[in-house]
């Protein structure tokens, strides 16, 4: 069996495979959840094969505790914006007490911080209404710093801290561009202080998920007496 080349990652160097594998669609995530069995001998292949990082992404505070119990953690990959801030209350806390990364996905609100009001999927016109008044007071903090919201989002992610790595999504190279942009953006802590009481943990208003879809607060790993393996 081929062996994948191996690489040092994260500040710790960790030494992990030079190929990672992708864990969440072996759930319900995208479809109808994959077969157990199949699923694990999938896992074994892999770490057979020399793969060493496996990526299962919304992972709560009590399971990165546990998984790094086990084996350090290089890196949590979370939600974390402006638009979704209840990663604070415990996710974050317990990544710096460990001294894991943080990579933050869709620091741009899953698109609102920077399509603004066009986006009103899950949004009643009430929630509609108190979304957009908080995306115009980031636009006039923006229109002040001279940069655009969305860039604006972005830097703050990026104040967050030296362990925090923003992942903006884009397939636009123009947009590209302007998101490398959001690191000329400086803020001040009173810009920040005013951008966190505009936009505290329960600010924005509806659901940014569909029903039932699993987020990192309700990801706990069952117990590894109930695995089959």
């Amino acid at each position: 069996m081929a062996k994948v080349p191996r690489i040092k990652l994260g500040s710790q160097g960790l030494e992990v495979s030079g190929l990672g594998l992708g864990c969440m669609g072996m759930s319900a995530v995208y479809g109808p959840p994959k077969p157990e069995p199949d699923m694990i001998n999938l896992i074994h292949h892999a770490i057979e094969a020399g793969v060493t990082f496996l990526d299962t992404s919304d992972a709560s505070a009590s399971t990165i505790r546990r998984a790094h119990a086990v084996h350090p953690i290089t890196a949590i990959q979370l939600e974390w914006s402006l638009w979704s801030r209840d990663v604070e209350d415990e996710i974050i806390p317990t990544c710096r007490e460990l001294g894991i990364g943080i990579v933050a996905y869709s620091p741009l609100g899953r698109g609102f911080l920077s399509s603004g009001p066009k986006m009103t999927e899950n949004l009643t016109e009430e929630n509609l209404e108190h979304n957009k008044a908080l995306y115009e007071r980031v636009s006039e903090i923006a229109a002040k710093k001279g940069c655009t919201p969305s860039q604006l989002a972005l830097a703050w992610v990026h104040h967050q801290g030296t362990d925090v790595v923003p992942i903006p999504g884009t397939t636009k190279i123009k947009n590209l561009q302007q998101n490398i942009g959001a690191f000329s953006v400086k803020l001040t802590p009173e810009d920040m202080e005013e951008l966190e009481s505009i936009a505290s943990n329960d600010a924005a208003k509806g659901e940014r998920y569909m029903d039932g879809f699993p987020t990192y607060l309700k990801s706990d790993t069952p117990p590894l007496s109930s695995w089959k393996a």
